[in-house]
């Protein structure tokens, strides 16, 4: 029997251990120097993407040092945070068809150059 496959709000919201601040090793190293990395809960990206008010934004990277700031981390990982974003905007668009209006703006969170996000529910032109 095939296993049936987790909603986004259900991604969103398994935390998998998280958050953990982990040391740069040195493979890391080569990218983004020396120091710590935390490694974000979905929800954490989340809550920080539900705050952004109307008529403004904020880039991923402002995320990242949101919680590298909030965990003593020296970088929030770029990896995880982008694709926790992307589950929070796949599970406020799951929301949404299922009626609720609270949800979150993840139209307000651009990339990292300050564009939006493709990969997006709806892509570019939503």
């Amino acid at each position: 029997m095939a296993k049936k496959r987790k909603s986004w709000q259900e991604k969103l919201a398994d935390s998998k251990g998280l958050p953990k601040v982990e040391e740069i090793t040195d493979k890391m190293s080569k990218r983004w120097g020396t120091g710590t990395v935390v490694i974000p809960a979905p929800r954490e990206v989340d809550e920080i993407m539900k705050g952004v008010p109307k008529g403004r934004l904020i880039i991923i990277n402002q995320i990242r040092g949101i919680l590298s700031q909030k965990h003593g981390a020296s970088i929030g990982c770029p990896i995880t945070t982008g694709i926790f974003a992307w589950v929070a905007a796949h599970a406020a668009e799951e929301a949404s068809a299922e009626g609720n209006k609270d949800i979150t703006p993840y139209w307000r969170t651009l990339k990292a150059g300050g564009e939006l996000n493709p990969k997006y529910p709806g892509g570019v032109e939503a």
